[in-house]
C-alpha cells in the first residue's frame, strides 16, 4: 500500500491501508478529494493493545479535514462490531492513539468515495414476516465492487430468528478484510457481532430476538458469485422464570438480560456492569452485554478437556426502599467443548448469585495456499494440482483470544466428501504419517503444514481432506498441544482441551483437467464446431513430435543393424 507508517494525506478516490503500530503512538490520516461525494471508511480488522480502555488507546474518525471537525465515532478494543462510517462531505480526518503497553497493533481499513443514493449503492433492504429469502447483488453472478449493503430482519414479535446461507462464496483471506458478510444480533450494526465470515462455508446464525441485521461490504480485487441466504423464525419459550439467555460463540460472549426480570428481582439496568467497569451494556428492549472472550476482565481457565470464559454482571439495587444483599451478581461462563453448540442457563432462587452457563464451539478454516508465505489463498475450486506438487495448508482459528494455539491433531484424505473408505493418513494423533509432510511452527491462531500432492489421486478424481483440530490455552506448557507427536502407547493419557474438524477440497490433478478440455474440444468438433485454435496447435504439434521421435528411433535401430537387415541407411532418410 505504501502508506507512511504514521499517518498521510490520501487524496485517491480509493485506498487500502495496512497499518503496524507500537506503543505511545499518535498517527493522523487525512482523506480529501474535491469530487463532492461522500467517503466510507471500513476498519475491516484491528487489534488493539488487549484490555486497553478507550482513553488511552483508540481509534478517533471525525467528519472533515482535521481532528477539529465533529467526532463520527471511536473503536475500541472492545468494539463488537465491524465499524464502518461515513463522511457528510468529500473530507474525512481518523487519529490512532496507542498506550505504552508493549504491543504490535495491526489494523487494515480501506476507503471509497460514493454517491448516497446512487444506483450502484442501491442494494440490501428490509426483511419481514416469518420467513424469507435474500441474496447479494447480482447473485449466481460475480458481486459488483465498492458494495455496502444492509439488510434489516424483522420476524414476527416472541420469536427469534435463524439464518442459514445455503450457497455462500466470497474472496477469502486471513482476517476477512477485503469482502465479508458480518451478522448483528439486533436492529443496527451495532447491537452485537454474531460473526464475520468470508471465503467458502455454509454458516448459520441464530438471533435472541426476533430482529437480525446482515452486512454485505465488497472492495474492488476479486468478486465472487455471493451468496444466496433463507431465514425462519421461531417462537421463543413464554413468559417463564429464565428471561435471560447466554450465547457463546468464537469470539464473544453475549448476555441479554430481561428488564422485566430484572425489575423482579429489583434492579435496574442502569446500575451494571461487568467484572471491567467501562464495559457497559447496551440497552434496547433488553440489557444486552455483548464483547470479546478476551476482554472486559474475562476470566479463562484451562480445565483439560475445555477451555472456560466467565465474567460477573454486578447489580445495585434500583430503589433505596428495596433491602437486597449486597453483592449480588449474576455469573455467565462459556465453556468451549468439542463440537457442542447448545447454550444452557442455570438459576438460582431470587436474592441469590445468579448462575448462567453456556457451551460453545471455536470457529475454525481451512485453505490451501499458494506458497509457505501463506499470503495468497488458492481461491478456485476444484484445485487442480501436478502430482507430487507441494500443497500448503493452513488451519485457522477465528477467535478475540490471542492466548490460543491451534494444533493440528490429524489430517486424512479421502476420494468420498463424507470420508468413507478408503483413507489416507498425512497427519495422524501430531504424528506425519506421510513422508513428504511438514508442519510448521505455531504461528498466532494458526496451524500450517505442507506436503506432496499423493499417489491417491492416480487412483481417484477428486481427494478431500479433512483434519483434526485441537485449541489450547497457548499458557499451558501440560496441554496436548504442547506434547506434539504421541504414540499409540502413549496416546489415552493425552487428553486434548477443545476439539473439533474441518474439511477443504477436492483436489483434482491437471491432468484431468487437460483431458477434459481435449474431450469438449473433439465434441465440439464433432457438433460442427470449430474447435479451440490453441488446443488444435496443441495436439497437431505432439502428433509431429511423436511422429518425429519415432522415425528417429527407427533410423538409429536400422543403421545398428543396416549389415544384418541389408538396408542402406541413406535410403532411409530418403525415404
Amino acid at each position: 500500500t505504501g502508506v507512511p507508517r504514521c499517518g498521510a494525506a490520501l487524496h485517491e478516490p480509493n485506498k487500502a491501508l495496512r497499518i503496524e503500530l507500537n506503543a505511545n503512538a499518535n498517527c493522523i490520516w487525512q482523506i480529501q478529494r474535491n469530487a463532492n461525494q461522500t467517503i466510507r471508511l471500513i476498519f475491516s480488522h484491528f487489534k488493539l493493545a488487549p484490555s486497553s480502555s478507550c482513553e488511552t488507546e483508540s481509534i478517533k474518525v471525525f467528519d472533515g479535514p482535521s481532528t477539529d471537525s465533529p467526532l463520527l465515532g471511536q473503536v475500541c478494543d472492545d468494539t463488537d462490531a465491524v465499524p464502518v462510517l461515513e463522511s457528510s462531505s468529500d473530507s474525512l480526518t481518523f487519529l490512532i492513539t496507542t498506550n505504552s503497553v508493549a504491543f504490535t497493533r495491526n489494523f487494515f481499513v480501506y476507503y471509497y468515495f460514493f454517491s448516497p443514493g446512487s444506483r450502484t449503492d442501491n442494494c440490501g433492504g428490509e426483511l419481514t414476516g416469518p420467513n424469507g429469502t435474500f441474496s447479494s447483488p447480482n447473485y449466481p453472478a460475480p458481486y459488483p465492487e465498492f458494495r455496502y449493503c444492509v439488510w434489516h430482519i424483522q420476524a414476527p414479535k416472541n420469536s427469534k430468528i435463524n439464518l442459514q446461507f445455503q450457497d455462500f462464496f466470497l474472496e477469502l483471506d486471513r482476517n476477512c478484510q477485503l469482502d465479508f458478510t458480518a451478522v448483528y444480533d439486533g436492529p443496527t450494526t451495532n447491537s452485537g457481532l454474531l460473526g464475520k465470515v468470508c471465503g467458502r462455508a455454509q454458516p448459520t446464525f441464530e438471533s435472541s430476538s426476533n430482529i437480525m441485521t446482515v452486512v454485505l461490504s465488497t472492495d474492488d480485487t476479486n468478486s465472487y458469485r455471493g451468496f444466496s441466504a433463507q431465514y425462519s423464525s421461531v417462537p421463543l419459550p413464554g413468559p417463564t422464570e429464565p428471561n435471560t439467555t447466554l450465547t457463546c460463540s468464537s469470539d464473544s460472549m453475549r448476555i441479554v438480560l430481561s428488564k422485566s426480570y430484572l425489575a423482579s428481582l429489583g434492579f435496574s439496568e442502569a446500575h451494571l456492569q461487568l467484572n471491567d467497569p467501562s464495559c457497559r451494556p447496551v440497552i434496547t428492549d433488553s440489557v444486552i452485554f455483548s464483547f470479546p472472550l478476551a476482554s472486559c476482565g474475562t476470566i479463562k481457565k484451562d480445565e483439560g478437556h475445555s477451555i472456560t470464559y466467565t465474567n460477573s454482571i454486578s447489580l445495585a439495587p434500583a430503589g433505596s426502599g428495596i433491602t437486597r444483599q449486597k453483592n449480588t451478581e449474576i455469573t455467565a461462563e462459556c465453556r468451549m467443548k468439542s463440537n457442542e453448540t447448545l447454550e444452557v442457563i442455570y438459576f438460582t432462587k431470587p436474592n441469590a448469585i445468579q448462575h448462567m452457563a453456556g457451551r460453545g464451539r471455536y470457529n475454525v478454516s481451512m485453505a490451501f495456499y499458494e506458497s509457505e508465505l501463506f499470503s495468497k489463498p488458492i481461491q478456485y475450486s476444484p484445485y487442480y494440482v501436478d502430482l507430487n506438487q507441494t500443497l500448503f495448508a493452513e488451519v485457522t482459528l477465528h477467535s478475540t483470544d490471542p492466548n490460543l494455539q491451534v494444533f493440528i491433531d490429524t489430517c486424512t484424505a479421502s476420494p468420498q466428501h463424507d470420508f468413507g473408505s478408503p483413507t489416507y493418513d498425512l497427519i495422524r494423533s501430531g504424528c506425519n504419517k506421510d513422508d513428504t509432510v511438514v508442519t510448521y511452527p505455531a504461528f498466532e491462531n494458526h496451524g500450517r503444514f505442507k506436503f506432496r500432492a499423493f499417489r491417491f489421486l492416480r487412483s481417484f478424481p477428486s481427494v478431500y481432506l479433512q483434519c483434526d483440530v485441537v485449541i489450547c490455552d497457548s499458557n499451558n506448557t501440560n496441554s496436548r498441544c504442547a506434547r506434539g507427536c504421541i504414540s499409540r502407547q502413549k496416546r489415552d493419557i493425552s487428553p486434548y482441551t477443545w476439539k473439533t474438524n474441518t474439511v477443504v477440497g477436492p483436489i483434482r490433478l491437471k491432468r484431468d483437467l487437460r483431458a477434459a478440455e481435449y474431450t469438449e474440444s473433439l465434441t465440439e468438433a464433432e457438433a460442427g464446431k470449430t474447435p479451440n485454435l490453441q488446443q488444435y496447435n496443441f495436439y497437431t504439434l505432439a502428433f509431429v513430435v511423436l511422429i518425429s521421435n519415432i522415425l528417429i528411433v527407427v533410423a538409429v535401430i536400422l543403421k545398428h543393424h543396416k549389415h544384418q537387415a541389408g538396408y542402406s541407411y541413406k535410403n532411409i532418410q530418403s525415404s
